[in-house]
């Protein structure tokens, strides 16, 4: 028998301070059997750190060609495609060119990983990559409740998310481009 996929309800009070963003989205998000705890913190840091009205989220894992994340144009235009994880320079290459923006949220190791990458999606021009500190992701990701309320506040590289067991900051470190 398959398992089935874990639903999550998530309440976000965003403050953006670099954008001036201020809004409470609201959204059921479903955690897959093999996702591990982490990837789906990922997604919901990566959702607040480009929130967009028309921000929607991917099928996730048991779909390989879709993003975590998009937004896409009234006309279907393709305007920003979010990633998470350390997907390889080919696929950020390909959906790079179909996308007006294309973002990645890097977490793990990346010690490896970022050398390797970076050289080869030089040619990417709409592309930004960040990292998510490790040891502060682990840390936000542990106990994950099934409805899950938080305040996120993001300024600068930093993005601080408050829940009930406190305050925790997340240090973003800027692999590629700016936050913009």
């Amino acid at each position: 028998m398959a398992l089935s996929a874990t639903t999550y309800k998530v309440e976000l009070e965003l403050s953006d301070l670099d954008r001036g963003i201020y809004e409470s989205p609201r959204f059921t998000l479903a955690r897959h059997p093999s996702e591990t705890a982490e990837r789906l913190v990922v997604r919901i840091l990566a959702y607040a750190l480009w929130y967009d009205a028309q921000l929607s989220f991917g099928r996730g894992l048991s779909e390989s060609n879709d993003p975590a994340l998009s937004v896409s144009s009234l006309d279907g235009r393709l305007l920003h495609w979010i990633e998470v994880g350390q997907p390889d320079a080919e696929r950020l290459v390909r959906h790079g060119r179909k996308a007006e923006r294309i973002s990645l949220l890097a977490y793990g190791n990346l010690r490896v990983w970022a050398p390797k990458l970076l050289p080869l999606v030089e040619g990417v021009p709409n592309l930004e990559i960040v990292a998510v500190d490790p040891a502060a992701l682990e840390d936000l990701a542990q106990e994950l409740p099934r409805n899950l309320r938080w305040g996120v506040m993001i300024s600068e590289n930093s993005l601080f998310v408050t829940d009930e067991r406190g305050q925790h900051e997340v240090p973003l470190t800027w692999l590629r481009g700016t936050r913009g």
